[in-house]
């Protein structure tokens, strides 16, 4: 009986020195893993400080000017292109044609268009409630 005692007791200790041997190296790698992932964070970082650095020069005016003047070949705006309000043509009016034609035909009454509503028109929001 004590040697099955002994016997159960010796397994418990090698199991338990198993156990921590496998916690110990565990916790290694995942040391390491976390250890890779800070370097590659902060990599990333400065990759990122990197193309900041590098839009904020390709985001300066005077080199998109000179990239403009260079490469686009514009020319100065002269004062006839510019156009007063009076000089643009009026919007033509809408018309619904398809109710126009059954107008036509008779099997519509006549419409008003914008034109001929009067101004006496009340809104949702005008609108006195009822009592």
């Amino acid at each position: 009986m004590t040697k099955l005692l002994h016997f159960v007791a010796i397994s418990a200790l090698i199991a338990s020195a198993g156990y921590a041997y496998s916690i110990k190296y565990d916790t290694l790698y995942y040391a390491e893993q976390v250890a890779k992932l800070k370097s590659k964070v902060q990599r990333e970082r400065e990759a990122i400080a990197v193309l900041q650095a590098e839009w904020q020069y390709l985001d300066r005016p005077d080199r998109l000017q000179a990239a403009a003047d260079h490469h686009l070949d514009l020319q100065p705006l002269k004062i006839q292109q510019l156009a007063r309000l009076s000089d643009l043509p009026n919007r033509p009016t809408r018309e619904d044609e398809i109710g126009r034609k059954l107008e036509a035909l008779g099997l519509l009454e006549p419409t008003a268009t914008p034109k001929d509503k009067s101004n006496e028109a009340r809104t949702p929001s005008t609108q006195t409630p009822n009592r």
